[in-house]
């Protein structure tokens, strides 16, 4: 380990004291990248498009908590709120006045569960017509099928 410097006093009392991971922490409102199950971006927290996701988590995680951006206004956490409320699990309204952050909420734990996939998909317009499309092909041909079975 390096000893410390005065120049490393004075900015810990200037500044306080680094904490490891400080980016990581700014971004998933206080809690780590390891520790989150799921996580919504404000758009997808105000159009409510991430809701059934966020309850299938919380059904399959009834001890973590909830952490929601309270940059975000109350009205458009009613339904996180909600959900939270109906699934018993705790949450919190995290409010950075120092940073801004692209996260509206965030499923965590308090240690690390390195899942590796965190984020929520959003499907385009394009992409719903597609499957769309392959839906209604296939049903057509379930029925040509049928007619030959």
């Amino acid at each position: 380990m390096s000893k410390k410097n005065v120049d490393d006093y004075l900015t810990e009392g200037m500044y306080g004291v680094r904490l490891p991971k400080e980016e990581e922490r700014i971004r998933f409102l206080g809690t780590l990248r390891e520790r989150v199950v799921i996580a919504l971006t404000i758009g997808q927290v105000m159009t409510d498009s991430g809701i059934k996701k966020l309850e299938e988590a919380m059904k399959q995680h009834p001890k973590a908590r909830l952490i929601m951006n309270g940059h975000v206004s109350y009205r458009f956490l009613t339904e996180e709120k909600a959900l939270a409320a109906k699934y018993n699990i705790h949450y919190t309204m995290i409010t950075n006045e120092v940073h801004e952050t692209d996260i509206g909420a965030v499923l965590t734990y308090d240690y690390a569960i390195d899942k590796e996939e965190i984020f929520i998909k959003e499907e385009t317009a394009e992409e719903s017509e597609e499957t769309d499309n392959t839906e209604k092909n296939s049903s057509f041909l379930a029925k040509i099928k049928k007619w030959f079975s």
